[in-house]
């Protein structure tokens, strides 16, 4: 309860009231996406040079719907390839619409089957989750609205990035736990293995953060900063990052070894919390050394263009290392790795500690009724034995 109100008080005291968010016409960005699609397409149109394709995009919404336009596309190894009927996304500049060169062609629509790709994804969820895989869902859905209706919003008013996190974390921490698993003392226990981890994990991002001299400033946030020309800690950028990052993977830690110290308890009331808190621990053990392998994987796939050209460079892994994109990766992986780690003997003691004291109580309350039963079969024992006939006397 006061971690919970500590959340709904940061939130409180961070929301960006009375804000008003700039959009890209105010930021003098003057890029709308307009809709379209392909309708013909034609080899050349760069003139002696080659190596391009014309093609005729009707437009179905903007500032002129239905009308059908030229766009000359170069074909080069790093150019998509667009066919008859492919539906896209133009670029308007937001100048004269009559003019054709203040459209560009920038990319696909993909709506539609992402559509179909996220139903596939609650069906699975629900057909193996059930009512559990429904609240699931419910849960993820929230998790969302804090990200986008906190955290975003928070963060471009100006808040620290950090401080951010750490409150946004806190809320969906505590919507996915206790909506997914329902109010106990099991949930309750994952949850402060959690939180201890967050705070471990905010810790050491921040100070191997400022000893690395890590910035923050990689191509993305630094046009970011430049197209909003407002001041946004880049370096608290990055930590923030790292803890919503880290927030999905303890999750799933701190409910598991939760689960299983439950589930050794109810298999074994007799165990005392030193057998099992060794025991969850075994189990733990397993269990974070998988994780960290699929943290790490993770980061090494989406950075996986960076490795490439860094590969190509032709400079030594110290070098490459040691770089402002590289490095900032490194620290992520690695304070994400000692927190997970952290997690399991954080979450497994919670866990051993409860789950045994729950076990004494029941005990107690066992042995009351073994009692107690035991004295109201004496007592009716010998209210029969002072009924029975007796044998008569000689």
């Amino acid at each position: 309860m006061p971690f919970a109100l500590a959340a709904i008080i940061g939130t409180a005291l961070l929301y960006p009231f009375g804000h008003q968010q700039r959009t890209g016409a105010d930021l003098g960005l003057g890029q709308y996406p307009v809709n379209g699609e392909v309708v013909a397409s034609a080899a050349g149109g760069c003139g002696d040079t080659g190596g391009c394709v014309t093609l005729q995009v009707r437009m179905s919404d903007g500032p002129t719907p239905g009308r059908t336009i030229a766009q000359v596309m170069p074909v080069e190894p790093g150019t998509p390839r667009f066919a008859v009927g492919d539906r896209v996304v133009l670029s308007y500049a937001g100048a004269n619409p009559e003019e054709e060169s203040s459209f560009q062609v920038v990319d696909f629509q993909r709506g539609s089957p992402l559509l179909v790709l996220g139903l596939v994804f609650a069906v699975a969820v629900l057909l193996l989750g059930r009512w559990q895989g429904l609240a699931a869902l419910g849960a993820l859905v929230l998790s969302f609205v804090v990200l986008i209706g906190f955290v975003l919003p928070a963060i471009l008013a100006g808040e620290n990035p950090l401080l951010v996190s750490v409150v946004g974390s806190g809320l969906i921490m505590f919507v996915v736990l206790y909506l997914t698993h329902g109010f106990s003392a099991r949930t309750s226990t994952a949850v402060l293995g959690t939180l201890l981890s967050l705070a471990l994990i905010g810790g050491l991002s921040a100070l191997f953060s400022a000893t690395t001299q890590l910035t923050g400033l990689d191509d993305d946030t630094s046009s970011l900063i430049a197209a909003l020309g407002t001041p946004i800690d880049a370096r608290g950028l990055l930590l923030a990052g790292i803890v919503i990052g880290a927030l999905g993977v303890l999750d799933d830690v701190t409910v598991t070894q939760t689960s299983a110290v439950w589930e050794l308890q109810r298999a074994d009331p007799s165990m005392g919390w030193r057998k099992l808190y060794q025991a969850g621990l075994r189990i733990g053990r397993d269990h974070v050394a998988s994780a960290v392998n699929t943290l790490v994987l993770a980061y090494a796939g989406a950075s996986l263009p960076l490795l490439l050209a860094y590969s190509l460079s032709g400079r030594s892994f110290g070098e490459i290392i040691s770089t402002q994109a590289v490095a900032q990766e490194v620290v992520r992986t690695l304070v994400g790795s000692i927190g997970l780690v952290a997690a399991v003997p954080i979450t497994t003691l919670i866990a051993a500690l409860v789950a045994a004291r729950e076990t004494g109580g029941a005990d107690r309350a066992s042995a009351a009724e073994r009692a107690g039963a035991a004295a109201a079969e004496s007592a009716t024992s010998r209210v029969h034995h002072r009924s029975r006939p007796q044998p008569p006397t000689a």
